[in-house]
C-alpha cells in the first residue's frame, strides 16, 4: 500500500521551516508583508493536514492563524503573550511534523549527551534540501540531452558517407570508363564532407562534456548543505535566551550560501548553539544598563559563516559588555587552575582557561548559563574536526568566539583555466576580471614582475612556474591571458594559456602524503575520474608576492566589482549569457522574469542589468523604465538584448533609458563585453 504521507511530510517540513524562520523575523520587526506570508504558510499547511487526516497539526495552525489574524493589516506589532503563543504553536506544530518522520535509533555522542545537558532544545541536523538545486540538476541534465540530437544526426550523416565510400569502391573495382575521375572528384567531396562532419561532431561532444561536467557538479553538490540551514535554530536560541532573562536582543546571520557536509555542519550547529546563548546570557546587558553605557537597549548578536580556501570559519560576535575576566581568574583560583598571589595572566591566558571548560562567568546556574561548558563544546568540536576556535573580547565593547575548521568537501563555482598543459580550476569568487595579453605585454610583465590593470602595478607571475615549481617547465608558448585574483585585500596576477569556461565541483582535500605547490587547494574529479587541481586564492597570493614583490606595495586594490544581473526566461540565453560573462570575470545573478528582475535588483546593487525584451508579465522595456523611475536603481545602466532588429524597437529601448541595444541575430560576445567594460567603468 502506497504511502499516505510521502507528499504530506515533504510538503510540511518545508512549511514549517518557513513559518519557523518567518515567526523570528516578525518578532524583530513587524511587518504586514510578513503576517501575510505567514497565514498563506498556515493556511497552506491546514488545508493538507486536513486532507492526510492529520486533526492535531490542522487544530493547532488553525490556532497560530487566528493569533495572527487580527494583524494582517495595520502597524501595531504583536504583544509579547502573542508571540509567545505563536513560538508555542510553531513548537507544537514542529513537534507534530516531526513525529511523522520514520525514525532509527542512534547512539548519542558525547558531544550531543552534553548539548542535552545544557540546552534541552534538539539541534536541527542540517539535512534539509533546497528543491531548487533538484530544479537546477534538471535543467541541466535536459540542456545535455538537447545536445544529443545532433550527435544522432551526426551518425546518420556518417551512416550516407559510408554508404557513398562503398560505393566509389566498387566503381574503381570494376574499371568502368571515366571511373578514375568520377573517382577523384567524389573522394574530394567525401574528403570535404567528413572534415565537416568531423569538426561539427567534436564541436558538440566537446559542449556535451562540458555540460555533463555542469551536470555532475550539480549533482555532487547535492550531497552538500547550505550553511544558512542552522541559520534559523541558533536565531530561535537567541531568541528564547534572551525572552528568559528579560533582555532586548537582534540576531543577524551572513554568509549562508556556503556549502558543506552536512556531519561537519551539525556538530557546528550544536557548538553555536552554545556559543549563541551564551553571547545572551554573559555577553549582552539588560536595557538600562546599556543605556547608561551609551549603547542602544537592543542588543546584537551576529553569526556569519565564510570559506578560507579548504577551511569555514563560523563566528559569533555580540556587542555587549565582554567577557568578565576578573570573574575567570576568581573562578579559576577557587577551581586551583590559578594559585592565589601568583603573576596575573595576561587575557589571552584567562582566555585561554575558559576554552579549557568548567569555568564560568555566571554567578547562579540558570537554563541558560552557568555550567560553564559552553566553549568546551566548541572546543571538543574543533578537536574532533581537526579545527581551531579562538576567543577575542574587548570591555565594554562585546566579544567574538571563531570556530575554524576544514572541509572534507566544499561545492563551488570555478574558472577553468590551462597552463603548460595542466587544468586547473581557480575559485570564481576569487577572480576579479581577465585580460587578454599580447606577446609584448607578457614579454613586459614577464621581465618587470608585474602588469598594469586600471592604473596599478599588480605582481605578476605565470601559473605553469607555481604549478611546476622546481622541475622544468613543459614548453606552451606564452601566457595567452592575466587572470586577476583576489584574497583579503591583496589583488595579483597570475598568467594562464587559455580559458576553458566555468564549472560547477566539488573539492576534496589533497591526501596528506600528497605533498603540492602552495597554490594548490584541493581536487576535483572530471569526467573520466582523474582529479583536477583546484587552485587557492590565498596560496597564489602568496606564492605571486613571494616571487614577484609584495602586493601591499602596490597602490590600494580597487574596491570589489559589483556583480551582473542577467534577466531572460530562456534557460539556455540565461546561461550562455552567465558563462560569457563569467568567463570574462564577472559575477552574475541570474532571474527568470522581470518580476523577478525587480525583485533582486531592489535586494542587491548590481553594477548593471542585461535584459531580454519579449518576457511574460513584465517585459524588458518595462523593466527598464522602471528601474529608471526608482531613485535607488536610476545610476544602474540596463542593456536590452532582443531577437528584434527593427529601428523602432532599437529607439524604444533608448526612450527607456537602455544604454545598449544587441540583437541576438547578430550576436558578438566581444561586441557585448565591450559594452559592458564601458558602462561599468563609466
Amino acid at each position: 500500500m502506497a504511502d499516505p504521507l510521502r507528499y504530506f511530510r515533504i510538503e510540511a517540513r518545508e512549511l514549517v521551516d518557513q513559518i519557523s524562520a518567518a515567526v523570528l523575523d516578525l518578532d524583530q520587526d513587524h511587518d504586514p508583508e510578513v503576517v501575510a506570508r505567514l497565514l498563506r504558510y498556515a493556511h497552506t499547511l491546514k488545508g493538507a493536514a486536513r486532507v492526510v487526516k492529520q486533526p492535531e497539526i490542522a487544530e493547532r495552525t488553525h490556532a497560530f492563524e487566528e493569533v495572527l489574524i487580527g494583524h494582517r493589516e495595520g502597524d501595531h506589532p504583536l504583544a509579547a503573550d502573542e508571540m509567545r503563543e505563536l513560538l508555542r504553536l510553531n513548537d507544537e506544530i514542529e513537534r507534530r511534523v516531526a513525529e511523522l518522520e520514520p525514525r532509527a535509533a542512534a547512539p548519542a555522542t558525547e558531544t550531543e549527551t552534553r548539548a542535552e545537558v545544557a540546552a534541552p532544545a534538539p539541534v536541527t541536523t542540517a539535512e534539509r534540501r533546497d528543491t531548487s538545486d533538484v530544479d537546477e540538476l534538471l535543467d541541466a541534465i535536459g540542456e545535455a540531452h538537447t545536445r544529443f540530437a545532433p550527435l544522432r544526426r551526426g551518425s546518420q550523416s556518417l551512416d550516407r558517407l559510408h554508404r557513398e565510400a562503398d560505393a566509389l569502391a566498387d566503381r574503381l573495382r570494376m574499371g568502368q570508363p571515366g571511373a578514375v575521375q568520377a573517382a577523384r572528384t567524389a573522394a574530394m567531396r567525401l574528403a570535404a564532407e567528413f572534415t565537416r562532419l568531423s569538426r561539427r561532431l567534436s564541436d558538440v561532444v566537446e559542449q556535451v562534456e562540458r555540460e555533463l561536467d555542469e551536470v555532475r557538479g550539480r549533482a555532487e553538490r547535492l550531497r552538500l548543505v547550505a550553511a544558512a540551514s542552522v541559520f534559523t535554530v541558533l536565531h530561535r536560541a537567541v531568541r528564547d535566551a534572551a525572552d528568559s532573562q528579560g533582555k532586548r536582543v537582534r540576531f543577524e546571520a551572513r554568509g549562508g550560501d556556503l556549502r558543506m557536509d552536512p556531519h561537519v555542519l551539525t556538530l557546528v550547529s550544536g557548538a553555536f548553539l552554545h556559543v549563541a546563548r551564551n553571547a545572551v546570557a554573559h555577553g549582552i546587558e539588560a536595557a538600562d544598563a546599556r543605556e547608561a553605557a551609551g549603547k542602544p537597549a537592543e542588543g546584537t548578536v551576529v553569526v556569519e559563516v565564510e570559506r578560507r580556501g579548504r577551511f569555514a570559519a563560523f563566528r559569533c560576535t555580540d556587542d555587549g559588555r565582554g567577557f568578565d575576566l576578573a570573574a575567570v581568574r576568581r573562578t579559576a583560583e577557587a577551581r586551583g587552575l590559578l594559585m592565589p598571589g601568583s603573576t596575573e595572566p595576561d587575557q589571552q591566558a584567562l582566555l585561554e582557561l575558559l576554552l579549557r571548560g568548567g569555568i564560568s562567568t555566571s554567578a547562579t546556574v540558570t537554563d541558560v548559563a552557568g555550567r560553564g561548558i559552553g566553549l568546551d563544546v566548541a572546543r571538543d568540536v574543533a578537536d574532533q574536526l581537526g579545527g581551531d576556535v579562538t576567543v577575542r573580547t574587548e570591555a565594554g565593547r562585546g566579544a567574538t568566539v571563531e570556530l575554524v575548521v576544514p572541509l572534507a568537501l566544499l561545492s563551488l563555482n570555478g574558472l577553468v583555466v590551462e597552463a603548460a598543459g595542466t587544468v586547473a580550476t581557480v575559485p570564481l569568487d576569487a577572480v576579479r576580471t581577465c585580460l587578454r595579453l599580447d606577446r609584448d605585454q607578457v614579454a613586459a610583465a614577464a621581465t618587470a614582475g608585474r602588469i598594469a590593470h586600471d592604473g596599478r602595478a599588480l605582481p605578476f607571475l605565470p601559473l605553469a612556474r607555481a604549478l611546476y615549481a622546481g622541475n622544468a617547465v613543459p614548453d606552451s608558448g606564452s601566457p595567452g591571458v592575466a587572470v586577476i585574483v583576489m584574497a583579503d585585500q591583496d589583488a595579483v596576477a597570475v598568467g594562464v594559456d587559455r580559458l576553458a569556461g566555468t564549472s560547477t565541483l566539488v573539492v576534496r582535500p589533497l591526501p596528506d602524503l600528497a605533498p603540492a605547490a602552495a597554490v594548490i587547494g584541493g581536487v576535483a574529479m572530471d569526467l573520466d575520474g582523474n582529479p583536477r587541481l583546484v587552485l587557492d586564492a590565498h596560496g597564489m597570493v602568496d606564492e605571486v608576492t613571494r616571487a614577484g614583490g609584495s602586493a601591499d606595495g602596490a597602490p590600494a586594490v580597487a574596491a570589489r566589482r559589483l556583480p551582473i544581473l542577467v534577466i531572460d526566461d530562456s534557460l539556455t540565453t540565461r546561461m550562455l549569457e552567465r558563462s560569457i560573462l563569467e568567463s570574462a570575470g564577472f559575477e552574475v545573478d541570474l532571474a527568470a522574469s522581470g518580476e523577478e528582475g525587480l525583485e533582486k535588483a531592489r535586494r542587491r546593487e548590481y553594477a548593471l542589468y542585461l535584459t531580454d525584451i519579449d518576457m511574460p508579465g513584465i517585459d524588458g522595456f518595462t523593466f527598464v523604465e522602471r528601474t529608471r523611475a526608482d531613485p535607488e536603481l536610476q545610476h544602474v545602466p540596463a542593456i536590452l538584448v532582443s531577437s528584434r532588429a527593427g529601428a523602432e524597437d532599437r529607439q524604444r529601448g533608448a526612450d527607456a533609458g537602455a544604454g545598449a541595444y544587441v540583437v541576438k541575430g547578430e550576436f558578438n560576445q566581444e561586441e557585448l563585453l565591450a559594452h559592458i567594460r564601458r558602462m561599468v567603468t563609466a
